[in-house]
C-alpha cells in the first residue's frame, strides 16, 4: 500500500524503460488496485506484465469491499497475488479462502501467485515443510495439481519479511526443493516446470546468490521494487541464470 497515481506511473515507466534488451525473464508489477488502470496503460506495448495484489473468492455480488477476476482482466491484469503472509496473518485470510481465489483466478485465466510460508516460531519449531506443505495441499485439493500449469508458487517465509532478516540462500534452497519434491509424488513433470519464486526479503545484493540455487527460479519482490534501480538490478540477477 504505497504511492500515488503519478508515482506509481512513473515507477512503472522507469522499470519498464530500464529492462535489458530482449529480457530473457518474465518480469510484472502488482500495484494497488485503484492505479492498475493507470499502470496498465503505462506499460501498454511493453512487456511488463500488470497484476494485483489479491482477487475475490466470488465473481460478482454482495461482495463490499473485493474486487473480482472478470474486473481485473477488464484492465489488463495477467497475474494475481493471492495468500500473501500479510493477508493470511494481518486479515486471517485461511488456507481455504486461499484456495478460493485461487481457483477464482486460474477459472478466469489469471496466473495466480500462490504465497506459501512459514512464520519464525513455526520455524523454529521445526514446523516450517508441515506449513508448506499443508498451504500447498489445501489448494491442490480444490483445483488439482494441473491448475499450477497456469500458476506460480512463490515461498515466502515470514519471518524474512521485512524484519531484515533473509533466508540464507542454501535454507530458501532446502524449502523450495522440498516444494518441488511434495508436486513430483503427484506429478513429475509439473514438478519440473513449475516456477518457484522465493519472496523473502530480496534485494540488490543478495539476489544473484538466492537466484544461483538450483530450485529458485525467480524472487516474489517487495520493498526493493518501490525503487527501479534496486528492482532492475534484481531482473538482471535474474536474467544472468537463464
Amino acid at each position: 500500500m504505497n504511492g500515488t497515481r503519478a508515482s506509481t506511473r512513473e515507477l512503472a515507466a522507469a522499470i519498464a524503460g530500464g529492462l535489458p534488451a530482449n529480457c530473457p525473464v518474465a518480469v510484472g508489477v502488482c500495484p494497488a488496485f485503484v492505479f492498475i488502470p493507470a499502470v496498465a496503460e503505462q506499460l501498454q506495448d511493453t512487456p511488463v506484465q500488470v497484476g494485483s495484489q489479491n482477487v475475490a473468492d466470488q465473481d460478482a455480488g454482495a461482495f463490499t469491499g473485493e474486487v473480482s477476476a472478470p474486473m481485473l482482466k477488464e484492465f489488463g491484469c495477467t497475474l494475481a497475488i493471492v495468500g500473501h503472509s500479510e493477508r493470511r496473518l494481518i486479515y486471517g485470510e485461511s488456507d481455504a479462502l486461499v484456495a478460493a481465489r485461487y481457483q477464482k483466478a486460474i477459472e478466469h485465466g489469471i496466473c495466480p501467485l500462490l504465497c506459501i510460508g512459514e512464520t519464525l516460531e513455526q520455524r523454529e519449531a521445526g514446523e516450517t515443510f508441515a506449513v508448506v506443505d499443508q498451504q500447498l495441499q489445501a489448494v491442490l485439493d480444490v483445483a488439482g495439481i494441473d491448475s499450477l500449469k497456469q500458476a506460480v508458487i512463490a515461498y515466502e517465509p515470514v519471518w524474512a519479511i521485512g524484519t531484515g532478516r533473509t533466508a540464507t540462500p542454501q535454507q530458501a534452497q532446502e524449502v523450495h526443493a522440498h516444494i518441488r519434491r511434495q508436486l513430483a509424488a503427484q506429478s513429475e513433470e509439473i514438478a519440473a516446470r513449475v516456477r518457484i519464486l522465493y519472496g523473502g526479503s530480496v534485494n540488490a545484493d543478495n539476489a544473484a546468490s538466492l537466484f544461483a540455487m538450483e530450485d529458485i527460479d525467480g524472487g516474489l519482490i517487495g520493498g526493493a521494487s518501490l525503487r527501479a534501480d534496486s528492482f532492475l538490478t534484481i531482473v538482471k540477477a535474474a536474467a544472468q541464470t537463464v
